[in-house]
């Protein structure tokens, strides 16, 4: 089971991150929300997939007919989560009785994109769609960029609208498991410039006021008032334009790195 499962855990880069969220139509701050809140990260220490293996899928799938003697994997009503690699004892054992089931019962990597959403992540089969999850963080990227388009919340992603698109991308349950509002708060979190230990820069945006703002300023040449107005929003565009970087006119790490300010 562990050297099934086991890839490069390959992780994927800033770059990669601004163009997904290029992609979506949404800051870059609402891609790592969403990676924050599901996982932190796509990949257990041994090269697995963080996984999440939900009883309730598999007892829908398979028509209930193993829920007597397996309650624990399948059951109509969702729970009995072991967490970690334990997580992958419970996927075992479902695959011993119905394989693409089991598969498809399963949340995986950084987005916890469920293996019953495969089509809608760009794929053929469920097969196909595991072995992505394995091979790396780019690829659960892009899974996650093209099941939000396919189910039509890039447009609740971009106007982070977090209960339209929790309730989209969590089902009925979000409420009870505050997804909204854990969504909203990374979100808050990032655009204040996440973890310091990545970046010692601010986020800034249109809005903000003061020293740092001065300080883009002047690496943008143009008028130091401290402001971030329009003017000063447009001249980040052009400049992030011109570096081939996402232009939506905040600036984050990629943008100060541009700018020789890190």
């Amino acid at each position: 089971m562990a050297l099934e499962f086991q890839g490069p855990a390959t992780p994927m880069t800033d770059e990669a991150v601004e163009q997904a969220a290029k992609s979506l139509g949404c800051p870059v701050a609402a891609v790592r929300a969403v990676i924050d809140v599901e996982s932190r990260g796509g990949f257990l220490a041994d090269g697995r997939p963080k996984l999440l293996f939900e009883r309730h899928y598999f007892c829908r799938l398979t028509g209930g007919k193993y829920n007597a003697g397996n309650p624990d994997i399948s059951n109509s009503q969702w729970g009995g989560y072991k967490g970690g690699a334990a997580e992958y004892d419970r996927l075992g054992r479902a695959i011993k009785l119905d394989r693409d089931a089991a598969l498809r019962s399963a949340s995986w990597g950084a987005f916890q994109i469920m293996g019953d959403n495969y089509k809608a992540s760009g794929f053929d089969n469920v097969g196909a769609f595991v072995k992505a999850m394995v091979a790396g963080e780019p690829e659960q990227l892009e899974a996650f960029v093209s099941f939000v388009k396919k189910s039509r919340l890039d447009d609740e992603l971009a106007r982070l609208d977090w209960v339209s698109f929790a309730r989209g991308y969590n089902g009925p349950a979000y409420r009870t498991n505050r997804y909204d509002s854990k969504l909203a708060a990374a979100y808050s979190y990032h655009m204040a410039g996440g973890p310091r230990a990545a970046s010692p820069m601010p986020v800034l945006k249109m809005g903000d006021s003061g020293e740092e703002v001065k300080r883009l300023q002047a690496a943008l040449k143009i008028v130091m008032d401290g402001d971030f107005g329009p003017a000063t929003k447009n001249a980040v565009i052009a400049f992030q334009k011109k570096q081939g970087l996402y232009a939506d006119g905040v600036v984050g790490k990629n943008s100060w790195a541009k700018l020789g300010i890190a």
